[in-house]
Formats: C-alpha cells, sequence, structure tokens
C-alpha cells in the first residue's frame, strides 16, 4: 500500500492543479486506511510554480469526494450497524442534535489528524443530509489542504528565517 502511495504522489506531483485532487481524493478514499498523501498538496506547492490557495481548493474538493464512500458505506449498511451499535449511535445522535451537525462536520473535516470516517458512517447511518454533509465537510477539507498548501509555499523561507 505504501508503494502505492508513493508512486501516486510522484504521479501526481507533475499535474500540477489535477495532482492536487488526485492527492486530496487518495489521502480520503480509504476506509479506516490512513494516507499520508495529502502532504503532496504542500510538496506541490514547494515548487512555487502553482498558486498555494488553488492547489488548496482542488486538494479540498478531491479529497471531500473520497470522504463520501465514508457516508455512502454508513447509508448503504444503516440496518446491520444500526443493529449492531444501537445505543452508541443514538448516543452520537443526541450529540449532533445538541452542538450541531454541521459544525461537528465541518471541525473534524479540517481538523489535521482525525479519523474522519467514522464520522462519514456515521452521518450516512443517521441519514443526516447528503447536501449539508457534503458542505460542512468541503469547507473544512479546503480549510485544511489551503493551509497545508501555504506551509508548503511559505514553510521553507520560514526556516531560512528561524537558522
Amino acid at each position: 500500500m505504501i508503494d502505492l502511495l508513493a508512486t501516486i504522489v510522484q504521479y501526481s506531483l507533475g499535474l500540477g492543479y489535477l495532482g492536487a485532487f488526485i492527492l486530496g481524493f487518495f489521502s480520503t478514499f480509504t476506509l479506516f486506511l490512513p494516507s499520508p498523501s495529502f502532504v503532496g498538496v504542500a510538496a506541490l506547492s514547494l515548487t512555487h510554480i502553482y498558486n498555494p490557495f488553488l492547489l488548496g481548493i482542488f486538494g479540498g474538493l478531491g479529497a471531500t469526494i473520497g470522504e463520501m464512500i465514508g457516508y455512502l458505506t454508513g447509508y448503504g449498511g444503516d440496518v446491520l450497524l444500526r443493529k449492531k451499535y444501537e445505543k452508541e449511535i443514538k448516543n452520537i445522535e443526541k450529540y449532533f442534535q445538541k452542538h450541531g451537525g454541521f459544525l461537528i462536520i465541518f471541525v473534524a473535516s479540517a481538523a489535521p489528524v482525525f479519523p474522519f470516517d467514522v464520522v462519514g458512517i456515521f452521518c450516512g447511518v443517521v441519514g443526516y443530509p447528503f447536501k449539508k454533509f457534503f458542505l460542512a465537510t468541503l469547507i473544512g477539507k479546503v480549510i485544511k489542504y489551503i493551509v497545508l498548501a501555504y506551509m508548503g509555499f511559505y514553510g521553507i523561507e520560514l526556516l531560512h528565517l528561524l537558522t
């Protein structure tokens, strides 16, 4: 799996904005398998060839589309999952209602390291509106990827200033 991800990152580096989209997608489309390929977006911005803001948008969009796998898995397996985890699902549903599902999804998707697959599966199981899930995830992922792209863009310069 590591070799496959390394190949994807290497190939994507030459594709610019499309490469950022591909890296974003491949960093999120697997369930429960962490993928560091989102770092490739920062690597793309290191070249100073591409606009880091646009790299973040394309990477975030790709990551959002990849995250829909978790949502669809939960949506398709809701009967089985509800039967097995009924108590836990009810507790999380109450938490979502109390604290606002959109905000929780947004924060979780923007977090640097967070098992977002669980959020996607849960939202699918409980039938959280797909459009709201997609939008909250998109906003969070785009912000996350823009930050990563700017870190890559300015990271080397900051290191030179500090040394």
